[in-house]
């Protein structure tokens, strides 16, 4: 294995380069990667198991997974045979693929507060799909929406950029999460026109700790919905299927009425679904919500393959005991060193800040510098653990996050 050595490599900038020309930026959104490093390769040519390969061939042990999509592990031969088996058949067709049923009833079959599904192709799909089927359902305009929190990157629900307008979440309400009060106080403001309240599982707004939901918080909002009407929807496109199958509320004993689903429902086949409840049956069927390739045959397929693998596997038990033994080993290697760090969120989702360190550059360094000792990982977002990640590739990682620790004390950082 090849360590990533202290530059990119050639291809890499002769591939931003030549990127630069025909791609606003060289590149957008998340993917963007110059937006966080200087250090961190933005092309990937490969995928294997819990690595990523780039464009100039060196390896790294991923931690981000795809940004969240890699629940398996890249390249997961059950998933694989189950494209290569469908693209003998075909992907985008005149009429939907029969996998379409045969999945829909294996994910109504594992998500308790489901009786229908439908599906999309991404988390922002899933999750303008369910404010529109709550507006339907009840003929009502507000939308209570927790400050700070991502629910896609459509004008509806955008945290930045130019182009959104005031006039675009003019129905919005802000509320503070895990503040009961606070969403009181906001369906009070939205009065009869109230429609749904939408929610992430736990908090995980970017550059700030994550923060797991309080199941007194989550009692009330269920509470809530039910006085005002309101119809609860939970955004589980980031955590869906790595805390817990059956919906990331299900241990705290909260259903929602709407779920949206999205990054590892399908191993990193572009998919995404709403699950709900038999009360909004009318109401998904009154909307219109359609895409020219949401029936495409071999996502779908992909998504079959990795609910069976999660049912019955090992995936979930697994993520969670790597996931606590990696939180532990950076702990230790950080004190080890002489750095004050906090760890926050499910160990499955981590996320890692230094002490003191308000504008990120601590924690910036110290990322770079374990990309450059070939651990792929993000200063500010969180990274994800896929059920490909063994013992011995978490200890591979503390060996070169030891080294990266060791390189930013060296530094005098």
């Amino acid at each position: 294995m090849t360590t990533a050595p202290t530059t990119l490599g050639q291809r890499e900038l002769a591939l931003r380069e030549r990127a630069g020309q025909v791609i606003p930026g060289g590149m957008y959104g998340h993917m963007r990667v110059t937006d966080f490093s200087g250090a961190h390769p933005q092309f990937m040519v490969s995928g294997n198991g819990c690595r990523v390969t780039d464009a100039d061939g060196r390896e790294y042990l991923d931690l981000m997974c795809g940004w969240g999509p890699v629940v398996l592990g890249h390249r997961h031969p059950g998933v694989t045979k189950a494209i290569l088996d469908q693209l003998e058949h075909g992907d985008c067709l005149d009429g939907t693929s029969p996998v379409a049923v045969d999945y829909a009833e294996l994910l109504v079959d594992t998500v308790p507060s489901a009786d229908w599904a439908m599906f999309c192709k991404n988390g922002t799909d899933a999750t303008t799909t369910c404010v529109t089927i709550a507006r339907a359902a009840t003929g009502k305009r507000k939308v209570l929406v927790a400050a700070g929190a991502y629910h896609g990157a459509v004008p509806w629900c955008s945290l930045r950029g130019q182009g959104v307008t005031a006039e675009d979440q003019t129905h919005l309400i802000r509320y503070e999460y895990n503040d009961l009060l606070s969403a009181e106080r906001a369906a009070a403001e939205a009065g009869d026109d109230l429609a749904a309240i939408i929610v992430c599982p736990m908090r995980h707004d970017v550059r700030r700790d994550q923060e797991l939901a309080d199941p007194a918080f989550a009692h009330g909002l269920r509470a809530l919905a039910d006085r005002t009407g309101a119809v609860l929807i939970l955004d589980d496109v980031r955590c869906g299927h790595r805390l817990h199958l059956g919906g990331s509320w299900e241990p705290l004993g909260v259903r929602p009425d709407l779920s949206a689903w999205s990054k590892a429902l399908a191993n990193g086949q572009p998919l995404g679904a709403v699950t709900g409840i038999d009360a909004l049956r009318d109401a998904v069927s009154s909307v219109y919500v359609t895409g020219s390739f949401w029936y495409a045959a071999v996502p779908l397929a992909a998504g079959l393959a990795t609910l069976r693998e999660l049912r019955n596997g090992q995936a979930l038990p697994d993520m969670l005991r790597t996931g606590t033994r990696l939180r532990e080993g950076l702990a230790a290697q950080a004190a080890a060193h002489g750095y004050e760090i906090r760890q926050t969120g499910p160990v499955q989702m981590p996320v890692l800040y230094f002490a003191g360190d308000d504008d990120l550059s601590l924690g910036t360094a110290w990322a770079e510098a374990a990309v450059r000792r070939g651990v792929y990982l993000h200063p500010w977002h969180n990274w994800f653990l896929s059920a490909a990640h063994t013992d011995a590739d978490i200890d591979a990682i503390l060996d070169r996050t030891d080294q990266a620790f060791a390189d930013l004390r060296d530094t005098g950082s």
